[in-house]
């Protein structure tokens, strides 16, 4: 992309609001299966969202390798987290000084100790701004789902520590994809602190599909009055829009069908107004409680 492109792609998103609060991004575009090509097109994205004041980034999934586009590559273009993506990844947070979370294919165990090649995990990290490795999350549901099986080609997670960390004034929890349709999974994470939802997806396109994303964002955010980042893959394959949704259901920013940005301020104050004046998080008679 050009210096112009990014230009373009900053003024595709609301402007945010200066001052209190924190300024997140939901950055969008199509990965393939060269890591440089998806390195690059992601790197200007971030700086774009950085040079708006973006304090938490949040890419798709699969950002290192469309891994839907080529199944059998999965596992053999998997790596570490110390590999040379997640360190690629992590300078780019510290070059912008952002919070990134973004989807990667996480290699599992040593083919040679293991007797052969390990399904890879489905794998989400989150880098703090100075660059160090904030956590990570395997996901936990795959999508076997309208027609795709998920699980023939990655290790479920396990359940564990969710992953949450705090971004000033509030405090972001991970899920991703498949996960937006298990409300369980937003209330498990707003149980752990979760004010904000980061939820990078590769939301794959089709009948009613872009529907489901919007709707299901949405109901996250009303049901657990949070916030929700969901930051999608752009098309033909996938439904792109990535939004940043408020604690109300509002849509604050949306970063429509092309590659782009949608940013816009979460602050501290509106949670705890909208708490307020629907305290359904007050009123539960259930808990969540971590299953098989």
């Amino acid at each position: 992309m050009t210096g112009r492109a990014c230009r373009n792609l900053g003024a595709m998103s609301t402007e945010p609001e200066r001052g209190e609060g924190v300024v997140v991004a939901a950055v969008q575009f199509r990965a393939t299966t060269e890591k440089e090509t998806n390195l690059k097109l992601l790197g200007e994205l971030v700086a774009v969202a950085g040079g708006r004041g973006a304090r938490l980034v949040v890419a798709p999934e699969f950002s290192m390798y469309a891994a839907l586009d080529d199944p059998a590559g999965a596992a053999r273009a998997a790596e570490d987290l110390d590999g040379s993506f997640v360190r690629s990844l992590s300078l780019l947070a510290r070059e912008a000084g952002v919070a990134l979370v973004a989807g990667i294919v996480e290699r599992a165990g040593d083919p040679v100790t293991a007797g052969g090649p390990e399904r890879p995990f489905n794998t989400v990290v989150a880098l703090a701004p100075d660059g160090s490795l904030i956590g990570r999350y395997r996901k936990l549901h795959l999508y076997d789902a309208f027609g795709f099986r998920e699980s023939e080609l990655f290790s479920s997670g396990a359940h564990g520590r969710p992953l949450v960390f705090d971004v000033g004034e509030l405090t972001v929890g991970v899920m991703t994809c498949y996960d937006l349709r298990f409300p369980e999974m937003g209330r498990y994470l707003v149980d752990a602190g979760a004010q904000v939802l980061a939820v990078p997806a590769a939301w794959v396109a089709g009948p009613l599909k872009e529907d489901h994303w919007i709707t299901l964002l949405r109901a996250r955010a009303i049901e657990n009055t949070c916030y929700v980042v969901g930051a999608g893959q752009t098309g033909p394959g996938c439904a792109a829009q990535s939004v940043v949704v408020d604690p109300m259901g509002v849509i604050l920013a949306g970063a429509g069908e092309a590659p782009g940005a949608a940013v816009a301020t979460a602050s501290l104050e509106r949670l705890a107004s909208v708490r307020q004046a629907l305290p359904s998080l007050l009123h539960r008679r259930l808990r969540v409680v971590a299953g098989d």
